[in-house]
């Protein structure tokens, strides 16, 4: 079989995609190409529909349109559907099937930096932002048996409708989490707080973080964001947001292939690239 795949989004020409399925299709031994789809937001139903009559296999869905893509599906996963945003899609018989693998890409690429995690369900668990990004991390910690789980973000109302469809989140302003940093094990910021080209932001001061703490940026430009050069500073152990990407993308080509390709170097790879 070739498999022909490919990512739908705008602006995407400078994605790190099709290097990362194309090492994929390499190492399982598959044939395919990957091929970006830009398409501007003016005529997305109409390059969607001829979309639609290609014979492609699976896609990946970015920004702008992980929701604009779910009324032109045929079924959703229930995972995507409580999350409310879709990033992959399947061609299954004639069938498009959406997914989300943002949440389990995270949750793989945590656990496989700090395999610990995946006994300790009651770790203390920080959670800033309460957009897209935190919605899929957050149902993927608690559909893994993560209880001890905070909300923090500049906006209350927004952090208790997240907190409200996921079962009993405490929620905090952004200051009182900072002041309480040394209350948690496990820090993730979600936003894209720190990201060139405003690389010197951080969503908070990390003074307060405990010693020994696990504090993660999905940021992944720049690869070592000011957030996670400060938790480094005070003596935290730190996660880089560029592994998500890798393991979000090996759960989409598990969907798609059904095989689940080895990450093996390509985490050292990725972060040269990303280094330039």
């Amino acid at each position: 079989m070739n498999f022909q795949l490919g990512l739908i989004g705008y602006p995407i020409k400078h994605s790190l995609s099709p290097w990362i399925h194309e090492t994929f299709l390499e190492k399982t031994n598959l044939k395919g190409t990957y091929s970006i789809i830009e398409i501007e937001e003016r005529s997305f139903a109409e390059e969607i529909e001829k979309l639609k009559k290609r014979d492609i296999d699976g896609f990946n869905v970015t920004v702008p349109y992980k929701e604009k893509i779910i009324p032109f599906l045929d079924e959703i996963d229930p995972q995507a559907s409580a999350i409310g945003a879709v990033n992959t899609v399947q061609n299954k018989d004639g069938k498009w099937i959406g997914y989300n693998t943002d949440g389990i890409g995270y949750m793989r690429s945590l656990i496989s930096k700090y395999p610990e995690l995946k006994k300790d369900k009651n770790i203390a668990i920080l959670l800033l932002g309460a957009g897209g990004a935190a919605k899929g991390i957050l149902h993927a910690l608690v559909e893994n048996g993560y209880t001890n789980i905070t909300i923090a973000n500049r906006s209350l109302d927004r952090a208790s409708e997240l907190a409200k469809a996921n079962g009993q989140i405490e929620i905090l302003p952004l200051n009182d989490a900072e002041a309480n940093l040394a209350a948690y094990s496990l820090i993730i910021q979600t936003t894209s707080v720190g990201m060139k080209p405003n690389a010197d932001r951080s969503i908070i001061s990390l003074t307060n973080v405990r010693k020994g703490a696990i504090v993660s940026d999905i940021v992944y430009q720049p690869l070592v964001t000011n957030f996670l050069k400060e938790a480094s500073f005070h003596g935290a152990r730190i996660h880089f947001g560029h592994t998500m990407l890798l393991y979000q993308a090996q759960y989409a080509f598990e969907i798609w292939t059904g095989i689940k390709p080895e990450i093996g170097t390509m985490d050292d790879e990725l972060k040269t690239i990303l280094e330039g």
